[in-house]
């Protein structure tokens, strides 16, 4: 039994804001799934450290997207330790920074590197057949066929300690621009940050991380797939 769960498909959809917990839910999920881990924000995010690091400008969308295009963009997907290059350059560091923090909702919204990059994980997803993916539009979007489709939440309050810990940043600062990016996000033309009608909601406000994971997997032995 337990080696037909771990060599069947499985496709896992984690949406939600930052500071929801998706990340370090989404890879603990698949380390004991055996599965794989995609982090498609990282792949947004270093399309965004690429697109600064060429100077175009922001605004202009074909630039934009020139560079998204050209660029060789590697993302692995070990849970464990799992690493993201930018034309060989390693980029974990510079990804997370506040430059790119800034600048990542407005890439994101080009249409052509959302095209671009859905493609492109859609390919990874199905190389991978166990796999759980993060972001903000796979259960809606990248993935609409994944066998769970997970959409975790939280208080501001709390998404914003959470995230404000993290980056050892200030807390008002930090829900300001959480409230910034889930607007800009949310409101984009271009695939909008969503929730998919048939994902199960869960708040993590009150939640830690294990018990988070735990529900998940027994969602999953629900549907017959973990």
């Amino acid at each position: 039994m337990e080696e037909n769960v771990r060599t069947g498909r499985c496709v896992v959809a984690v949406d939600g804001p930052s500071g929801s917990g998706k990340s370090t839910v989404s890879r603990r999920l698949a380390a004991g799934l055996g599965a794989r881990y995609l982090d498609t924000g990282a792949m947004y995010r270093a399309i965004t450290w690429a697109v600064l690091r060429s100077g175009v400008d922001l605004a202009d969308a074909e630039s934009v997207a020139k560079v998204a295009g050209e660029v060789d963009l590697r993302i692995g997907t070990d849970p464990q330790g799992y690493g993201v290059t930018v034309d060989g350059v390693t980029v974990d560091a510079e990804i997370r920074g506040p430059e790119v923090t800034a600048a990542v909702s407005a890439v994101a919204a080009v249409p052509a590197v959302r095209a671009l990059l859905v493609a492109r994980q859609r390919e990874m997803i199905v190389h991978a057949r166990r796999i759980v993916v993060e972001g903000r539009d796979i259960g809606a979007v990248v993935a609409p066929d994944a066998d769970l489709k997970v959409y975790l939440t939280a208080s501001a309050a709390a998404r914003a300690q959470r995230r404000s810990a993290e980056d050892a940043a200030d807390v008002a600062a930090t829900a300001a621009d959480l409230a910034r990016r889930d607007r800009l996000d949310s409101t984009r033309k271009a695939n909008p940050f969503q929730q998919a009608p048939d994902a199960v909601e869960l708040d993590t406000t009150e939640l830690g991380i294990d018990e988070v994971v735990a529900r998940l997997r027994e969602l999953l032995t629900e549907r017959g797939v973990a």
